[in-house]
């Protein structure tokens, strides 16, 4: 497991027995995996705010000058990485904050992926979306520990212990992925809206086929792109048409109504919607278990 042997040698057995700190470790987070793996990581030790707000689409979000003023108050930023939050390094630019720990999150995972390859679309972006494989989501998470633990370190043992803990929950979840999308009728996700699971197609030997090009919503699909889409759905035999969420899946409806294709949600965990936020009960982890059930479903899984 890459993240395991990115912690070992770091970890002491002793770590769980410390008292909470008086003051909290105040972090800042961008979009919604980093929040979830940030409280996962920091317990008690740790307050999280994200800047992201409730029903927002990740990939427009633009920060308002009380994002400033939170992050010139935290101890710690967590954000993945340029291409994923473009705004980013101005924002950190502009902080007045000199004792801010700064985690760029993704910097290892979003480099190369398992073997070696930058996972790349059409117009030669990198693809940001390495939290969506559970395999690189662990490089993730060893990077946030290591930054609190940099932060706080009198919290170093904790944090190193809760990772651990964390990044064997993210192997069981992969394990759990690989059997249950092992031996299924079709191998390939048919996708109405920007495809951000690249990496997690990749890592269990999946295709995909959107009718936009690149993974931005600011891209948008040709006729023609729809039109080899609505082929594909009408040759395949396959009934269900996957959409992104906070989106309106727009082509996704113009698709289904001339397949009969049935349209599902499937979690992209960029961002949780209002109601999902109000429930308190969403984390990574059950976004991802609900995704394999889907998939297991429309890809007639055995």
């Amino acid at each position: 497991m890459m993240a395991s042997r990115i912690l070992s040698g770091l970890l002491l057995t002793a770590g769980w027995g410390i008292a909470r700190v008086d003051a909290q470790i105040q972090v800042v987070t961008t979009i919604f995996p980093l929040t979830d793996w940030a409280r996962a990581v920091g317990g008690d030790r740790v307050t999280v705010r994200q800047l992201l707000p409730p029903g927002v689409e990740a990939h427009a979000f633009a920060p308002k000058p009380s994002d400033v003023l939170a992050l010139n108050r935290a101890d710690v930023f967590i954000y993945l990485g340029e291409n994923m939050e473009p705004w980013a390094e101005d924002l950190l630019r502009g902080l007045d904050s000199h004792r801010l720990v700064v985690i760029k999150a993704g910097r290892d995972a979003m480099r190369e992926d398992e073997n070696g390859e930058k996972h790349r679309h059409g117009h030669g972006d990198t693809d940001p979306h390495v939290w969506l494989d559970p395999v690189l989501a662990q490089a993730v998470v060893s990077s946030i520990a290591e930054g609190l633990a940099q932060a706080d370190s009198e919290g170093r043992e904790m944090y190193l212990a809760r990772a651990a803990e964390y990044l064997a929950s993210l192997q069981a979840l992969h394990e759990r992925i690989a059997a249950g999308l092992a031996h299924c009728r079709h191998r390939r996700i048919l996708y109405g809206g920007h495809f951000a699971f690249g990496y997690f197609a990749r890592r269990y030997e999946l295709t995909h086929l959107s009718p936009y090009a690149g993974f931005s919503p600011s891209a948008s699909p040709t006729p023609a792109q729809i039109s080899a889409l609505i082929r594909t759905i009408r040759a395949s035999g396959q009934t269900t048409l996957f959409y992104e969420e906070l989106l309106d899946p727009k082509v996704g409806r113009i698709i289904a109504e001339e397949t009969g294709a049935r349209l599902v949600m499937l979690h992209g965990a960029h961002n949780l919607s209002r109601e999902e936020h109000a429930r308190g009960d969403v984390t990574y982890l059950s976004i991802m278990e609900d995704n394999l059930s889907k998939l297991r479903v429309a890809l007639g899984c055995e």
